[in-house]
C-alpha cells in the first residue's frame, strides 16, 4: 500500500475523518513541489451555529492552479483558539478537478456568536490558520454588531492597503459588494499588471483569481473575518445585463463566458449556495443579526434587463420608466418583499451593487442626465421598492452600495424631484478598495449637487471601506480612507461619520473622529 492510501485508511480507521463527507471514489494525494495553499483561507456567509470555510488547491496560481488531473483529500478542522487545540469539529472533504480542486465545508454545529479559528491540511502541508465568528441566535437580544463594506478592487489600479488596516478593525464580518476581480485585459500604464488578455474561458477567470487572491493583505481581511458576498458585473463583464454583454460577443459566446466566469467566481469564494457546473447561481439571500437587524444580499446583475437609452450616462428615454424594466427580476424582488414582510428587527439592512439613490448630473432647470446602469435606468423597480417600505411601515431601512469608486450618503425618499416629499431609508456607498473613479468628473458632480439635496455628503478621489456599527439606538457609519494606493505603507483616517437614530428617517453627520 502507497504511504498516501495508508495514511487515508489510517485516519479513516482512527475516526479523524468524518466519514459522510469522503466520497469513497479513488482519491490520492501529489507530490507537491510548493505548497498548494497559494490562494490562502477564508470563511463565510455565518450563521448562529455554521459557516463556511473555503480554500483551493493551487501551487501554481497563475497557471490553471497546477494541480494534475486527480481527486485530493483535504483535512480540515475547526478549534475553539487560535493554537487549535481544543478542537471542535474536523473532517476531510475531496477537492476535485472538476471544480478547479477548491473546497467549501459547511461546518455545522457550532455555537452562536463565538469566535473560531480553522485550517486545512494535505500531506504535510498545512494551510494557514484563520479566525472567524458565528452570527447570534436569530432572536437573541444583541447590543451591538459590527461590520465593514467593501467593493471594487482593480488589481491594476493600486495596492491593498486597505485590506492591511481591514484586518486590523474588531468586526463580526465584512460585507463584499462585487467587483471582487476585474476581466479586462492588461495595461502597462499601470500600478500593477494583469497577466493575461480580456478572461473568457474558465481558465482565463481562474488565473485572475489566481493573481489577486495571491495578494497578502487580502489574505489578511479573509482570514480575520467571514466573508458575506456578493458579485456586481466585472466578476464577468463591464456593465453586462443578465445575458446581455458589453463586448460584442454573440448570445452563445457570452453564456459560455458568463458559466465560466460564475464557476470561476463559486470556486474562489466562501459562499454557501448550490452549484453544479455550467449553473446559474442564486446568489441572493439574507442572514439574521440576532434581534438587532436583517442582512438581505442582492443580485443586481444576473436578473436584470438591458440598460436603457443605451447605456451610459443619458437624459431619459421613454424606456426608463418602463414597468418591465427590472433590476432584480420578478422573483428576486418578491423575495426581498417577504424577507422585509416576515422580519421583526430593529434595522433592515439591503447589500447591493448600484447606487439606488437619484442623480441628476446636469443641474439646469428642466433638463437631466442619469447613469443608466444605476437605480436611475430602472425608475419603476426603485419606485415600487421604496413605496414597498413607505406603505409597510418597514423599521429602519438602510441601503449599502458599492460600484461607484466614490463615497455617497443619500437620503431615499419617495419622490427625489421634490425637496419635500418624505423620507423612507439612507443608502450609504463605499467609495472603492484601489479602482479609480474618473478625477474629471469630481468637480462635475460637484456642480451638479444643487440638483440633488437628498445627497447629503459626495468624495470622489479616496479609497478605502466604510465600518458600520449597528446598537438598538443608531446606526454609524465611519467613511475609513487610505492616504494612497500607490504606497503600499498608507495609512488610514477615518474621513468622517454618520449616523441614522433609530425610528428617525435620515442621515446625521458627526464630525471627523
Amino acid at each position: 500500500m502507497k504511504r498516501r492510501d495508508f495514511l487515508i485508511t489510517t485516519l479513516l480507521s482512527s475516526g479523524l475523518i468524518i466519514t459522510d463527507q469522503l466520497n469513497t471514489q479513488a482519491a490520492s494525494i501529489p507530490d507537491f513541489s510548493n505548497s498548494p495553499f497559494t490562494l490562502g483561507v477564508a470563511s463565510g456567509d455565518p450563521t448562529a451555529d455554521r459557516v463556511i470555510i473555503w480554500t483551493r488547491l493551487a501551487p501554481k496560481p497563475l497557471e490553471g492552479g497546477g494541480m494534475p488531473n486527480i481527486r485530493v483529500p483535504v483535512q480540515w478542522k475547526v478549534a475553539k483558539d487560535a493554537t487549535m487545540s481544543e478542537i471542535v469539529r474536523q473532517g476531510t472533504v475531496i477537492a476535485t478537478p472538476e471544480l478547479g480542486h477548491s473546497v467549501h465545508v459547511d461546518v455545522t454545529q457550532l455555537e452562536a456568536n463565538q469566535v473560531y479559528w480553522y485550517q486545512f491540511q494535505v500531506g504535510n502541508y498545512q494551510s494557514a490558520i484563520a479566525r472567524t465568528k458565528t452570527l447570534p441566535n436569530p432572536n437573541a437580544a444583541v447590543d451591538e454588531v459590527r461590520f465593514a463594506f467593501a467593493s471594487c478592487q482593480d488589481w491594476q489600479n493600486g495596492y491593498y492597503v486597505a485590506h492591511k488596516h481591514l484586518a486590523k478593525e474588531e468586526l463580526d464580518f465584512v460585507v463584499f459588494l462585487g467587483d471582487y476581480i476585474y476581466e479586462r485585459s492588461g495595461n502597462k500604464n499601470t500600478v500593477r499588471q494583469h497577466q493575461g488578455e480580456d478572461c473568457l474561458t474558465l481558465e482565463d477567470y481562474r488565473n485572475r483569481y489566481g493573481e489577486y487572491k495571491s495578494d497578502p493583505n487580502l489574505q489578511a481581511s479573509h482570514h480575520r473575518f467571514p466573508w458575506i458576498m456578493t458579485w456586481d458585473d466585472h466578476e464577468v463583464d463591464n456593465n453586462y445585463a443578465n445575458l446581455t454583454a458589453e463586448d460584442a460577443q454573440s448570445l452563445e459566446q457570452f453564456q459560455a463566458r458568463r458559466k465560466a466566469a460564475y464557476q470561476a467566481y463559486y470556486e474562489h469564494t466562501p459562499i454557501r449556495v448550490s452549484f453544479q457546473p455550467g449553473k446559474d447561481i442564486t446568489l441572493y439571500r439574507s442572514f439574521d443579526l440576532g434581534n438587532l437587524g436583517k442582512l438581505m444580499v442582492l443580485d443586481t446583475r444576473q436578473y436584470r434587463s438591458d440598460q436603457p437609452c443605451g447605456d451610459g450616462a443619458k437624459p431619459r428615454c421613454p424606456e426608463v420608466t418602463s414597468k418591465t424594466a427590472t433590476l432584480l427580476g420578478t422573483e428576486q424582488e418578491q423575495w426581498l418583499q417577504s424577507q422585509l414582510s416576515d422580519n421583526s428587527a430593529s434595522w433592515n439592512i439591503i447589500a447591493q451593487q448600484v447606487m439606488m439613490a437619484q442623480y441628476n448630473l446636469d443641474p439646469h432647470p428642466q433638463k437631466g442626465m442619469f447613469n443608466m446602469d444605476q437605480w436611475d435606468g430602472y425608475v419603476d423597480c426603485r419606485r415600487r421598492l421604496l413605496n414597498f417600505l413607505h406603505d409597510n411601515e418597514i423599521p429602519n431601512p438602510v441601503v449599502i452600495t458599492g460600484d461607484l469608486h466614490s463615497s455617497w450618503v443619500n437620503n431615499l425618499t419617495l419622490d427625489f424631484d421634490d425637496p419635500t416629499s418624505p423620507i423612507v431609508a439612507t443608502e450609504f456607498v463605499a467609495t472603492s478598495i484601489s479602482s479609480g473613479f474618473p478625477q474629471q468628473y469630481v468637480s462635475a458632480v460637484n456642480v451638479a449637487r444643487v440638483a440633488n439635496p437628498h445627497v447629503k455628503f459626495f468624495e470622489g478621489s479616496k479609497h478605502g471601506y466604510v465600518r458600520c456599527t449597528v446598537t438598538p439606538e443608531y446606526l454609524k457609519s465611519d467613511y475609513r480612507v487610505v492616504s494612497s494606493v500607490v504606497d503600499p505603507q498608507a495609512s488610514i483616517d477615518t474621513l468622517q461619520s454618520f449616523v441614522v437614530k433609530n425610528g428617525q428617517p435620515g442621515v446625521l453627520a458627526n464630525s471627523k473622529n
